[in-house]
């Protein structure tokens, strides 16, 4: 039997849908095969736990689970209480037996009747219960993490299923942090001949050092040498569609910032930001031409900043 879906999110009845997601994502990072490889009682609980959010993410799901129209594990429920063949009692305990019988005939011509027969309908043909209705599978739902270039520039990538198959999945290019991805028919078998469920994969992205994503443009902090920034040169700048060659004139000053078109998200721009990086040890010729140089003006002689705003 399904446990409850709420409790196994740990959540109220009265949970919003971001406060469910909350409660499942903290559970699907904690449980995942990954984190837990060879542990038959994890890839369980998170098989568990991908169940209960499937049901309670969907709204139409989790009013018929809260109706009690379905129970825990998406099938519905008898509606006639387990009523078939035979005499039915009230709740006082009285019997309906072959009176209320001849009743049901006098009024519908209906022969009352159990077993795979079930009831006539005068001398016409049998009167059967209709076939239970295709229903599809549940989703289920993965955790997959990526870095930024993945995301930007797209990516293949494989999560393990809870039976422990390899799902493979293609990665768009540009795709968000906490987007879902849909692969139709990857979930769950279907019931009575139904369609089978989708797998619903749940997409966060690493922050990187360097790189950080606006909008569909891209910023870089691009370290630099002191040479590079007085002499200029041609530097190597890495995207995550590959490496390319950026011209810096002589005299950059650390903080300027170069646009380069189209080489961002989905033909966004990419904007280089010049950070001059000094060695560690500066070596005695380095020190002897700095000491040489002619007294420069005070760069932050024309700062108007009010330390007291």
């Amino acid at each position: 039997m399904a446990k409850d879906p709420y409790k196994l999110l740990g959540v109220k009845k009265s949970a919003s849908d971001a406060e469910i997601k909350k409660s499942y994502r903290g559970l699907a990072k904690k449980w995942h095969p990954d984190k837990n490889p060879d542990d038959e009682k994890a890839a369980e609980k998170f098989k568990e736990i991908s169940a209960a959010y499937t049901l309670l993410s969907d709204k139409n799901l989790r009013a018929q689970y809260d109706s009690g129209g379905i129970d825990a594990s998406g099938q519905q429920q008898n509606p006639f209480g387990g009523m078939g063949g035979g005499s039915y009692h009230n709740a006082s305990g009285a019997q309906m037996g072959g009176d209320m019988s001849d009743l049901f005939a006098s009024l519908f011509g209906m022969q009352m009747g159990g077993g795979q027969q079930g009831a006539q309908m005068g001398g016409g043909p049998q009167f059967r219960r209709p076939p239970p209705r295709p229903q599809k599978g549940a989703d289920v739902r993965y955790s997959l993490t990526i870095t930024l270039p993945e995301a930007v520039a797209g990516a293949t990538k494989q999560v393990r299923m809870s039976n422990g198959k390899q799902l493979k999945i293609t990665i768009p290019e540009g795709t968000n942090d906490d987007a879902t991805l849909r692969l139709r028919g990857k979930g769950q078998a279907g019931v009575n001949g139904g369609p089978a469920g989708d797998a619903k994969i749940n997409i966060s992205v690493k922050k990187h050092k360097y790189l950080r994503r606006d909008g569909n443009n891209l910023r870089l902090d691009l370290p630099i040498t002191l040479q590079e920034a007085v002499l200029g040169g041609k530097v190597t700048v890495p995207t995550p569609k590959g490496n390319i060659s950026l011209s810096v004139k002589p005299g950059s000053s650390s903080g300027k910032t170069l646009r380069l078109k189209g080489k961002g998200v989905k033909n966004g721009d990419l904007l280089v930001r010049l950070m001059i990086i000094l060695p560690e040890e500066l070596g005695e010729d380095l020190k002897n031409c700095l000491e040489s140089w002619e007294e420069q003006p005070d760069p932050r002689l024309n700062m108007n900043v009010n330390m007291n705003i």
